[in-house]
């Protein structure tokens, strides 16, 4: 049952025009461009700094922004509810829901990571391992903050919002620009942002092939436990 579920979300997901704009076309154009443009001061090879960001992106804009979206216009058109009321239980429609992020997320990681290759990246192999936990940490703290997000209010408010808050960590939570680049508070505000945490520990992960610390590891399991209860007594079926 849940294989079923997680494939359809996925396939939706992957048919879905916007959804695709957000998970793959913007990536991969920051990816190319953050490279070959000296848009933003970054250390060479700009695409090794540049890598950690993008998938950071890729997978706030996977687990995050897209799930919030889809599980609102969800709500609007009854489709969660429909779903409620067969033989599935409500938590495998959630964890069908954050099976398809994974499966989205694993697209993202092979299409980007190959265009990187091209561009000249080369990851520190002893940092691969803790990147593959960062991005399973970030896809579950940005899944479940999508999930608050998109089953607590209306489908309209949800796009508003989702994509409002979309651009605001892109620039200012950590991702595009460095935490420490980050004017004054905004830097340490950032650092305990999921978007900082994940595109910092990327960082030290796939350039200096180090383990991230255990900040970016709390604060991305904090996020997720502490939206994960608040979705439990929050989130609505309509």
């Amino acid at each position: 049952m849940l294989a079923a579920q997680s494939g359809t979300e996925l396939r939706l997901a992957l048919r879905n025009g916007e959804q695709l704009l957000l998970a793959l076309l913007i990536p991969i154009v920051l990816l190319v461009g953050l490279t070959l443009l000296e848009v933003v001061p970054l250390p060479e090879p700009r695409v090794a700094s540049v890598v950690p960001a993008v998938l950071a992106l890729a997978v706030m804009s996977a687990a995050f922004t897209g799930q919030a979206i889809a599980l609102g216009f969800d709500r609007r058109y009854g489709v969660v509810r429909r779903l409620a009321a067969t033989a599935l239980p409500r938590w495998l429609l959630v964890a069908g829901r954050l099976a398809a992020v994974l499966g989205l997320v694993a697209v993202q990681t092979v299409v980007l990571g190959a265009l990187a290759l091209t561009l000249g990246w080369r990851p520190q192999a002893d940092g691969l391992g803790w990147a593959v936990l960062l991005v399973l940490l970030g896809c579950a703290a940005f899944g479940s903050l999508g999930i608050l997000l998109g089953g607590s209010v209306r489908a309209e408010v949800v796009l508003a919002v989702a994509n409002l808050i979309w651009f605001v960590l892109l620039f200012a939570g950590g991702i595009v620009i460095p935490a420490e680049q980050l004017p004054g508070p905004l830097g340490t505000v950032a650092t305990w942002l999921p978007s900082g945490a994940l595109a910092e520990g990327l960082r030290t992960a796939l350039v200096d092939g180090q383990g991230p610390g255990t900040q970016p590891v709390l604060v991305l399991v904090g996020w997720a436990v502490l939206a994960a209860i608040v979705s439990v007594r929050t989130v609505k079926l309509r």
